[in-house]
């Protein structure tokens, strides 16, 4: 039954395992969102850094491609920001399903930048998902803000996600992820140098350390570069659909760790499934409505 099941396909949702691993950690290290992140480029970029040049593989690229790629580094350093922020402000479930709706801002965006016709199923899919989302409006409204967050998050998202997907066709990815992790780094410095926050907050207690390595090496270099890797086949719509089904990897892998703390509403887990289902059915709605639209074109 998996067989037409492309390599890719497979790389993507491991990544998206990964991904939802994120929130635990976003959890139990103890430091602000803001110098979270900062760590995880720095130790992000170091990894990549280290695996170019252990590889002799050059680092050069041009000039445009520099800006572009820090420029979309600057985006994915906002996003996890924002991810994590509201993880702090609300639980890793209610921000892991606020991020299902990068699939309706993808569905938007996508067809706009590339001067393509947004297609009604795909508009549909990303509304349903939309309504699962409203569900844990209704039911969570202590969480507010903390969904709010969880929301810009995917809207910054849904950009990057864009954006590295025409990049990807035009360089390597390992290269691509270490430029834009130097560029979240160089901006979220920025912003820290600006605003004073190279300060007492980048003091890490010693379990922090050991959670950070593994966030920015494994959580971070090897999932992102998976991540841009796959786009040379699937779209950023694809993409933003198996990215719906972190939240509920990451639902299931909150509850293991940490138990009644992540038990929620019979509202929240009512739009999680429609949420999975909405993801896992789409397929097959895609597939029929481009046969339908097939069948009608006059030839």
């Amino acid at each position: 039954m998996f067989k037409g099941i492309s390599k890719n396909t497979w790389l993507l949702h491991v990544t998206v395992l990964i991904w939802g691993f994120t929130g635990i950690l976003g959890v139990l290290i103890n430091t602000s969102a803001l110098h979270l992140v900062w760590y995880r480029v720095l130790i992000a970029a170091l990894s990549l850094l280290i695996y170019l040049l252990i590889k002799k593989r050059s680092i050069k690229v041009t000039k445009k491609q520099l800006i572009q790629y820090t420029l979309t580094g600057g985006t994915v350093g906002l996003h996890w920001v924002l991810f994590f922020s509201s993880i702090k402000l609300s639980t890793v479930s209610v921000t892991l399903v606020c991020l299902s709706s990068v699939t309706l801002f993808t569905a938007l965006l996508e067809p706009i930048i590339k001067k393509q016709k947004i297609a009604g199923i795909d508009i549909i899919t990303g509304l349903i998902i939309i309504f699962g989302i409203y569900l844990i409006f209704a039911f969570e409204t202590k969480y507010l803000l903390g969904i709010i967050l969880g929301i810009l998050a995917a809207f910054i998202a849904s950009i990057f996600s864009i954006v590295n997907s025409n990049l990807v066709s035009k360089g390597s990815a390992t290269l691509i992820g270490f430029y834009e992790m130097f560029g979240a780094f160089f901006w979220i410095s920025l912003f820290m140098l600006i605003t004073n926050r190279f300060d007492e907050g980048l003091i890490l207690q010693q379990s922090d350390l050991l959670y950070l390595i593994l966030l920015g090496t494994i959580c971070t270099a090897t999932a992102y570069v998976l991540a841009i890797a796959v786009m040379k086949e699937l779209s950023a719509f694809t993409v933003a659909l198996a990215t719906n089904l972190e939240p509920i990897y990451g639902i299931i892998l909150a509850l293991i760790f940490f138990g009644s703390e992540e038990k929620m509403s019979t509202g929240f887990y009512v739009g999680a499934c429609i949420v999975l289902g909405t993801v896992l059915l789409y397929p097959y709605f895609k597939k029929a409505y481009e046969k339908r639209k097939f069948k009608s074109l006059p030839f």
